[in-house]
């Protein structure tokens, strides 16, 4: 049985093509914007496919670089806008989308921007979220991303083998801490898959996962979001204490942490690493009031 996929693909982006786009725009992979290019077709639809986007999704893409993984979803979506902070790659990518999907280029925008400063969207609210994000900044684009659109109901992001295991741990894992609280605050994150280094280029150095997030209700307290983070936050800046001393600079004193703790019915025993999101959001809301 062939493993070829049989759709037509003569408009994505394949090693040569890819070698050739940067050597016409003078682009040099950097490590400092975690730029790995996938030259592999197969994977960005299988990226396409396990994201579930649909022909009424518009898709909003992080770091786009030159054009993989944006050809893929435009075969589907009913709208994609990328957002890159290459210089370079976003003066150039519109003509790439133009000249190999001539037929999708009015689904296509075009942000130039910082991921982490952007606010607002051209086009339709995005309700998808895909994205082979930057290793060094994966989280934090993430997150930002979730906060500001609200809209985005499902997000797949390739991200170093490492923070995908980090996002989909669960508590009481080893690998289970801030970015995994936070990530749970919005939605239901799981593992979704292993990519290969063969697929990119140039090849990284680590191994590539991919994540799943279903967003759901955040959890039910009179805390705001602000107000739990900062409790996650001090949980887990000294992980391998106990709640009760851990969170001593949060709650004005070791007393008050304790005192907070057992309002919230959580033994000040514990680490961070056994909490759920919702009993962090239960510590929050007790934060004694003399507290800074």
């Amino acid at each position: 049985m062939s493993t070829t996929d049989p759709t037509p693909d003569s408009h994505l982006l394949g090693a040569a093509d890819i070698r050739e786009l940067a050597a016409a725009f003078g682009v040099k992979p950097t490590k400092q914007r975690g730029q790995n290019f996938v030259i592999d077709g197969n994977t960005v639809r299988r990226i396409v496919r396990a994201a579930e986007v649909t022909e009424q999704d518009a898709v909003v893409e992080v770091g786009p670089g030159l054009g993989s993984l944006t050809l893929a979803l435009l075969e589907v979506a009913r709208h994609v806008t990328a957002v890159e902070i290459d210089p370079v790659l976003a003066q150039h990518l519109p003509d790439t989308v133009a000249a190999r999907m001539p037929g999708k280029a009015d689904s296509f925008d075009l942000v130039f921007s910082d991921a982490m400063e952007v606010t607002e969207l051209p086009g339709p609210a995005p309700t998808a979220l895909v994205a082979n994000l930057p290793y060094n900044v994966a989280v934090p684009v993430l997150l930002h991303m979730l906060a500001t659109f609200p809209s985005i109901e499902r997000t797949l992001v390739m991200v170093q083998s490492e923070v995908a295991d980090r996002l989909a741990a669960k508590p009481g894992n080893k690998v289970y801490g801030v970015p995994s609280v936070k990530a749970n605050w919005y939605a239901d994150v799981k593992r979704a898959g292993a990519i290969g280094r063969n697929v990119f280029w140039p090849a990284p150095n680590v191994d590539s996962g991919l994540v799943s997030l279903i967003r759901r209700e955040p959890p039910k307290t009179t805390a705001s979001r602000e107000e739990v983070f900062a409790v996650v936050d001090a949980a887990f800046a000294q992980r391998r204490k106990t709640l009760r001393a851990a969170l001593a600079g949060w709650a004005g004193s070791a007393a008050g942490a304790e005192q907070a703790l057992a309002a919230a019915g959580i033994d000040h025993k514990l680490r961070g690493e056994m909490l759920t999101v919702e009993q962090f959001a239960a510590i929050a809301e007790h934060k004694p009031k003399d507290a800074v």
